[in-house]
């Protein structure tokens, strides 16, 4: 049974994700954003992983992903500043020296790190890699990180301890089923030069690719049907119940962390716009977007589900809102005057290897 921290925390983190979405497509509406929408759940799934991984002997997350999503994770797992996020919004070039070519859409292209400092006095890395917009050409690049940095770092006696250093890729569902790279690293699960000891597959499954439906875009029945080639356990899981994600990312991780295999989320939701938010998605998914219209994000079904369960007062929530609203608002102003050093959000550099 859920504990009442366990939920107050899966609460926290949902409704963080969700006014964090609503805020900068209020505050910069007529800018691409590849919103989470319709799929926010899988933050607070990340974070309950990130806190298992943390558990069961990780000392390093890397992870790949996509456009959809990655400011979302930026600003709430891989905790860039969001001061920092609006400003790129707004143009705000790095300091004076850097090339006019870093101005552009980076904020979806380029990764960043940060390292917690845990109770029991070790320490936590999470790294976002940097990723074209090739979506699952950065696969095999995850994994070669990781690889090559436990080969170096995490070699004792000539056995590697791939507890420590664990690599996520977050694939879209028709990517994951047509894009080929995915399935040359998947078989690389078990292969002595290659083998990473496991990966944590999350499919951010929108059921839609681009503007292409299931039935056009694949031969399977789900996304995930490629991972049986290799045997690894697939969970699929609705989107929409924000507790079944967090339990399931949870046994996930545990799973990679004892057996060291590939384990495979199918994160089943929707996408609430287009391709991007200027798109008009209705153009060419008519019937898909009357029901994608209907739907109630999912910070409200669960806010709701408390409510009604009794386990948090209207009072409560206002609270919350009111707290997280405020540090957005802080957070925005702080971006119109600040200047910032490219270096300073990149991908951590190899320096101390």
């Amino acid at each position: 049974m859920i504990s009442k921290k366990e939920r107050d925390q899966i609460l926290d983190r949902t409704l963080w994700t969700d006014e964090f979405n609503n805020f900068i497509g209020t505050k910069f509406n007529t800018m691409k954003r590849f919103g989470l929408e319709g799929c926010e759940s899988m933050i607070a799934g990340m974070k309950t992983a990130i806190d298992t991984f943390k558990e069961n002997g990780g000392e390093k997350a890397i992870i790949g992903m996509p456009h959809r999503g990655r400011l979302s994770m930026l600003a709430h797992v891989v905790k860039k500043p969001l001061e920092t996020i609006f400003a790129e919004f707004q143009g705000v070039l790095p300091s004076e020296g850097e090339h006019e070519s870093h101005s552009g859409d980076v904020k979806y292209h380029l990764g960043t790190s940060y390292t917690q400092k845990l109770d029991n006095g070790t320490e936590f890395t999470v790294e976002i890699l940097a990723n074209p917009s090739h979506l699952e050409c950065i696969n095999p690049v995850v994994m070669g990180r990781c690889r090559a940095e436990n080969h170096i770092k995490n070699t004792r006696g000539g056995v590697t301890d791939r507890l420590k250093l664990i690599p996520i890729l977050i694939h879209g569902d028709a990517s994951f089923a047509g894009q080929g790279v995915v399935y040359e690293s998947l078989q690389m699960q078990d292969l002595k030069n290659y083998t990473v000891g496991g990966t944590m597959h999350v499919i951010c499954n929108n059921q839609v690719g681009f503007t292409t439906t299931p039935k056009k875009g694949r031969s399977s029945n789900y996304s995930s049907d490629l991972a049986k080639t290799i045997g690894a356990p697939i969970f699929h899981v609705n989107a929409n119940s924000v507790e079944d994600v967090c339990f399931v990312f949870k046994v996930a991780a545990e799973y990679r962390q004892k057996f060291q295999k590939d384990v495979v989320i199918d994160l089943i939701g929707y996408r609430k716009f287009g391709h991007n938010e200027l798109d008009q998605p209705s153009f060419t998914n008519p019937m898909m977007y009357q029901k994608v219209s209907q739907m109630t994000p999912v910070a409200r079904i669960y806010e709701q589900q408390l409510l009604d369960q009794g386990h948090l007062t209207q009072a409560e929530l206002d609270q919350r809102k009111a707290t997280i609203s405020k540090h957005l608002e802080d957070a925005y102003v702080k971006s119109k005057s600040l200047t910032y050093n490219l270096e300073d959000w990149k991908t951590e550099e190899w320096g101390s290897i």
